[in-house]
């Protein structure tokens, strides 16, 4: 409590209005990784539920939480899948995934910068991202097949589609909620319109941004698997579980699942929530970090 109390005395002495304590974010980070280990146990209980049922009511070979760690212990080990490693798939699908959100990404941000700063542009420009929008990322597949053939050109394609529209959508109307105080404040301050749109527009439309960025790359990694299924591709970690119901190995299937939800959860909570965290403590409104 005293060094708690010297810190609030040297800050308000500084005259900061926001400070932090090292114990508090060490608090957080403990409470975040102990609710991701909760919500993880609690999907592994609910499938270990559900494959104990459908072993009891239908009599099938569902895959367990404790068979699937086994085989997927065995592909880490250097087992193959469809004559290549457990990484090589990984790698693949990965670098398509990649290849794909960093098209859509780039797109996606400067476009929607320009819808959001530019009215008459948003009008009309807005039409065709909702079109977009309401398109299921595999009805992307025949168009990419009539535009690009089998192969991987065409994954990319589905990808970068099917990622696009949210992060337009998201950059475009989080710029546009911007309250007009703060733009009058800028002007009033003799900024011009670049500084404003970096200093203040930009900034305050950040966290809208960022979701943005999440749901596309969400999405993306979505349809990258599916599209693997069926767009002519012979690695990756979707061709895995399409190949695997040739040969009924479903566990092996399971175990692809669970590589790519560990790689959704990782991108999640290291990159995009460290990054809108850091984001709102800059913005001022991580309230348990302020006193």
């Amino acid at each position: 409590m005293e060094g708690r109390e010297e810190a609030t005395r040297a800050a308000l002495e500084e005259g900061r209005a926001q400070f932090t304590f090292r114990s508090e974010r060490g608090r957080l980070l403990v409470r975040g990784v102990g609710n991701a280990a909760l919500g993880i146990l609690l999907v592994v209980a609910l499938w270990w539920a559900v494959a104990e049922a459908m072993i009891y009511i239908r009599g099938v070979s569902f895959p367990t939480p404790p068979e699937t760690i086994a085989v997927l212990w065995e592909l880490l080990r250097g087992a193959g899948i469809n004559g290549a490693s457990i990484y090589a798939h990984t790698s693949a699908s990965l670098e398509r995934w990649g290849k794909g959100y960093l098209i859509a990404l780039v797109i996606g941000l400067s476009f929607g910068m320009a819808l959001g700063t530019l009215p008459r542009l948003y009008e009309v420009g807005m039409i065709p991202v909702y079109v977009f929008q309401m398109i299921p990322g595999l009805a992307w597949i025949p168009i990419a097949m009539l535009l690009f053939g089998l192969g991987e050109t065409g994954t990319v394609f589905i990808i970068a589609m099917t990622a696009l529209s949210p992060i337009i959508i998201n950059t475009a109307g989080g710029i546009r909620e911007v309250p007009t105080v703060f733009t009058r404040v800028a002007r009033m301050s003799g900024k011009d319109d670049s500084a404003m749109f970096f200093s203040v527009l930009l900034p305050a439309a950040s966290l809208s941004i960022i979701n943005g960025m999440r749901i596309g790359l969400a999405n993306g990694w979505r349809v990258l698997i599916a599209a693997e299924m069926v767009v002519g591709v012979a690695l990756g970690l979707g061709f895995s579980i399409y190949m695997s119901r040739y040969d009924l190995d479903f566990t092996t299937a399971f175990a692809c699942i669970m590589v790519i939800c560990a790689i959704g959860l990782t991108i999640e909570k290291l990159f995009f929530v460290s990054l809108e965290n850091r984001v709102r403590h800059r913005l001022g409104l991580d309230r348990e970090d302020q006193l």
